[in-house]
């Protein structure tokens, strides 16, 4: 039995996509789905935990868990599917018994929808504030679709930094060097590749130095560009000291 105090919400589907943003419905297929990544409903939240277990006594329940006594193979799910993480439409009981019987696996039907910002497998209720944020930034600054996966700040000021940042170079480039962006599409793709990556190369390469927040042997590169541009900030600077590599400031000796 779960205690008030361990008690993680399921996470409803309106909230995920509204969070994330959906960027199209890309059909339906069959296949066996494994339990830990449904994480959340379209319309029975408040009726289940995080881990399916029942909030409230339900009938249903023990009649499900009957017919898997009975051996009785359950029908498919029907199931959403964001990026990494499943939702269920139809099937709630069958994903409860199945998890507390130790189950892995269940057939399915999934409806795909494509996402503005990335769904992770590792996406909870909590995190959902600073998804809004991401997938705001990411709509006025499409960064490449092979990168979205990767993308992950715990902080939704964060994003809002980023987006200021990221305007602002684009700003200086177009007044400064005469460059002429497309659109932001190609905007967002110049940053990452002329001002994101090489700061995260440059703390990389010298890790001895004070990185700030966390190592940067394993932050990503939009973590370890973030930690620069705070301390940048924080001296008071709009630039790096070096545009010509974008040396940050941590990486040069005191």
């Amino acid at each position: 039995m779960w205690r008030r105090q361990d008690y993680e919400p399921l996470m409803p589907l309106a909230d995920a996509l509204e969070a994330l943003g959906s960027d199209g419905d890309m059909g339906s297929y069959g296949d066996e789905v494994a339990l830990d990544t449904i994480v959340g409903s379209a319309a029975r939240a408040s009726d289940f935990d995080a881990a399916f277990r029942a909030r409230r006594s339900m009938p249903r329940l023990a009649d499900v868990r009957r017919k898997f006594d009975e051996g009785t193979f359950p029908p498919p799910l029907d199931l959403v599917r964001l990026g990494e993480l499943h939702f269920v439409v139809d099937g709630h009981h069958r994903v409860a018994i199945a998890r507390d019987r130790g189950w892995a696996t269940l057939p399915a039907r999934i409806r795909r929808i494509c996402t503005v910002a990335f769904a992770r497998c590792c996406l909870r209720v909590a995190d959902l504030p600073a998804v809004t944020a991401e997938r705001r930034f990411l709509e006025e600054l499409p960064l490449p679709g092979d990168l979205r996966k990767s993308l992950r700040l715990d902080r939704p000021a964060d994003w809002a930094r980023l987006r200021d940042a990221a305007l602002a170079w684009g700003y200086k480039r177009e007044r400064i060097d005469e460059t002429v962006f497309c659109c932001a599409h190609d905007l967002a793709a110049a940053w990452w590749a002329d001002e994101v990556q090489p700061v995260a190369r440059a703390l990389r390469e010298h890790q001895g130095g004070a990185a700030g927040e966390g190592d940067p042997s394993y932050l990503s590169d939009l973590q370890l560009f973030v930690v620069a541009l705070a301390q940048r900030d924080g001296l008071g600077r709009l630039d790096w000291d070096n545009p010509a590599n974008n040396e940050p400031d941590c990486c040069r000796p005191h």
